[in-house]
């Protein structure tokens, strides 16, 4: 499976402040002098910092990586990649153009990053889960909750049992009856959503499969969940409450999740896409003869 080759340093700014002081010390020289820090080795780069080389170490822990050399792989592909200019924010009267530009870097870059941040051996792991699963459950809340939403759209396509829900108590019933077959995916991009949070400490309690989807770094709902998937941090400033860029990085996920799965079981989603298709057209035509021969189109 593809290994991501670039990230390192969007990894350590995204987890700086979380990280304990030796660590700190040790990604914050990354940050600032990284062509040396790719050169070095655990033991050089603990001398550099006036740290160790275990806690360089406990450094890629803590960032998700398999060791050192996996972090210098990824930092040296930041450093051969063409500067970005960051997240850009729209100003007060600015020109359509300007926010037609400055929306589309924003949800490239938000795309990229989240490639980046996606742990192949995590992605694995939740594909195979939702090819086992009895049924899924998808929970979101607010703009979150539309993903859930997507997410079960997409997979009963595929005859995959799947059920969204962006109501807790809906959710607690559901979860109340879960056994070690349901998978429960909790989609939160701050991570700290506490409707989400409860809801995966009671999947867990059924030993149900929990897969979290947040931002990247470590939060309530990450630490919590057996599998972790995450996406760019997308940093919109004053209109990140409008959930634009971040929105589509968890899409991105659930469309990656959804074709994982989908070319797994490839013959079988060809029939059942097609047979979805059929029922939606034909409910499209019915719809249409009943309004006496005007526009009952569907999405298909």
């Amino acid at each position: 499976m593809h290994t991501s080759t670039t990230g390192g340093l969007t990894m350590i700014k995204e987890m700086l402040a979380s990280l304990p002081p030796s660590e700190r010390k040790i990604a914050n020289y990354i940050l600032k002098h990284p062509d040396t820090a790719v050169l070095c080795t655990t033991g050089e780069l603990g001398e550099r910092t006036n740290t160790s080389g275990a806690a360089v170490i406990r450094l890629c822990k803590s960032l998700g990586l398999k060791g050192f050399q996996d972090l210098k792989i990824r930092i040296a592909g930041d450093l051969q990649k063409p500067k970005q200019e960051g997240y850009r924010d729209i100003h007060p009267h600015e020109s359509q153009s300007e926010v037609l530009s400055k929306m589309t870097s924003n949800s490239v870059q938000a795309i990229t990053e989240t490639e980046e941040m996606l742990n192949p051996d995590a992605l694995a792991r939740a594909v195979e889960a939702i090819l086992s699963a009895r049924r899924i459950h998808f929970f979101g809340v607010g703009a979150s909750s539309i993903i859930a939403l997507d997410a079960q759209q997409k997979f009963l396509r595929i005859n995959k049992e799947a059920v969204s829900f962006s109501d807790i108590h809906m959710a607690a019933m559901h979860v109340a009856n879960l056994t070690e077959d349901d998978v429960v995916m909790g989609i939160s991009f701050s991570g700290q959503t506490e409707e989400v949070v409860k809801l995966i400490d009671l999947a867990n309690e059924k030993r149900a499969t929990t897969i979290s989807l947040t931002k990247y770094g470590t939060t309530s709902v990450s630490e919590r969940a057996s599998i972790r998937l995450f996406t760019s941090a997308s940093k919109e400033a004053v209109f990140r409450s409008a959930a634009t860029s971040s929105r589509l990085a968890q899409l991105h996920v659930i469309d990656i999740l959804y074709m994982c799965v989908a070319s797994e079981e490839y013959e079988d989603s060809i029939k059942w896409l097609d047979q979805t298709r059929q029922a939606i057209h034909f409910l499209g035509s019915k719809s249409n003869k009943k309004q006496g021969g005007k526009d009952g189109h569907m999405d298909s």
